[in-house]
This record gives structure tokens, sequence and C-alpha cells, in this order.
């Protein structure tokens, strides 16, 4: 099954890091958010991508083509320009499709794009931004058995802040960023028919908006809850969370 990765986007709030990559190329523990995003679905079965490129998609082709040598040891016969590679472990045997889907196309825009390359069958689909400790095939399972044409996982956003709770001016327990206890949002990590293409009206068309709107009304959308563990990097803030989390040597989206 081909997986569809977004990663076209100018990521403004992290301009600090974007202003001379794409936002999927921003590193944690020394890897882009994208190769995490990556080794997750590779490690639940899932290594047929294809890549919606746009801003500076330049740099993501380019780290694809070198990731042999980015990852491996190297023997470089200078006269003759020869080059092998030396691995302790299998490179990662992933097939990348690298799609140009225009500079300031749309969500939605793009997923139409990256459509015709799969293969006409059921596809996944994510930000080049978020990670989560989402059990991939429960969600496959659950998107075939309802039979809709589109399933969005949905999440608790992660408070900013530790929630307090008190009895007068006693503190009777901390928890320090919680899930929210209330509400739903918009995790990605979708998984979609053919069809949803029909919902998408041009390029400039943002997928949050008017087709998942015109899904829902028709009846067409359906809410996967991952209860579990799901961080994306819109911020510095949030990089840092990932970050630490990794740096932890137990981060909860490492599943290779």
């Amino acid at each position: 099954m081909k997986v569809g990765i977004l990663a076209g986007g100018v990521g403004s709030r992290l301009s600090e890091e974007t202003i001379t990559k794409p936002k999927p190329m921003v590193e944690v523990g020394g890897k882009p958010i994208l190769w995490h995003i990556m080794k997750l679905y590779a490690a639940q079965g899932f290594s047929d991508f294809a890549i919606a490129l746009g801003y500076k998609g330049e740099y993501i082709k380019k780290y694809m083509v070198d990731y042999a040598s980015l990852n491996s040891n190297l023997t470089v016969r200078v006269g003759s320009g020869e080059v092998s590679t030396e691995n302790a472990e299998p490179l990662d045997d992933w097939t990348v499709q690298l799609i140009d889907t225009g500079q300031d196309t749309g969500t939605g825009g793009r997923i139409k794009k990256l459509v015709p390359y799969m293969g006409g069958e059921t596809f996944m689909m994510t930000w080049g931004d978020g990670v989560a400790d989402i059990d991939l095939r429960a969600l496959l399972a659950f998107h075939k058995k309802h039979g809709k044409l589109a399933t969005v996982t949905t999440v608790r956003p992660p408070a900013r802040f530790g929630l307090i709770e008190m009895e007068g001016d006693r503190v009777v327990r901390f928890t320090e960023k919680p899930q929210l206890g209330e509400g739903w949002i918009n995790g990605a990590f979708f998984v979609l028919e053919p069809g949803v293409a029909d919902y998408v009206d041009d390029d400039a068309t943002m997928w949050e908006k008017a087709p998942m709107e015109r899904l829902a009304a028709d009846g067409e959308l359906i809410a996967y809850r991952h209860e579990g563990f799901w961080q994306c990097m819109d911020t510095l803030r949030h990089k840092k969370i990932l970050e630490d989390l990794w740096d932890s040597g137990n981060p909860p989206w490492k599943k290779w």
C-alpha cells in the first residue's frame, strides 16, 4: 500500500529553521522529521512512499538521492571516482517517489496530484511534520471495515501547561502537560480512497476546509480515535518537546 506524505508547505511558524530548508527536513535527534515519519510507517510494513514536494523540494530530493551515502560507511577510490558502501545493518528498503506539486499548491491540491501515483487503490496519507505511536494496521482495518471514502485520525491536543487540580488552596493533583480531557482535533494519519480527489476543486484548495467539510456532510468521513501519543512540529517549542523525548532514549513514536 502506498503512503503519501505532504512535504511542500513553507512552515512559516518555524521560520528560524525553514528559511533554509523545508519543514520536513528540520531535524529531531540528528535526523529529519520526515525520516522519523517514514521509519514509523516502514516499521509497520508500509514502505512505498510518494512525497508531495513544493517549497525547497530540491532539498528533499537531494537527501533521498544521497540517503545511502549519508547512512553508510564509504570507500572512495579517488582516481576512478568509484564509491562503495558498507553497512553493519541493511539500509532501509524504501521506494520513494518525489513528486513536484507546486510551490503554492494547497494541501488539497497536493493530495489530488498524488492520487494518480496511488495505483487506483486505498492509500495512506499524512503531513510531513508529525509523529505518533499509532497502530497503522488497526487504523487500516478500521477504514476497510466502515467502507467510506476517508478516515481521519483524531487526537486529543497536548496541553501547553501542566494541569493543577485543587481543593481550596491545596494542590491535590499535578499532571505535567496532559492530553486535554475533552475535544478532538485532526491528527492527520489518514486512510483515503482515490475518490477523495473529486472533492478537491483546484490547486489552491486546502484539504482541511471544503473537501473535509463536504466529505463529512456526505457521510464519507469517519474518525479513528487515537488515545495515545501524538505531536506535531509547528514551532520551536514543539521541536524542543520532540528533541527531549528522543534524547530520553524512549521516544513513544519509535517503533523500529
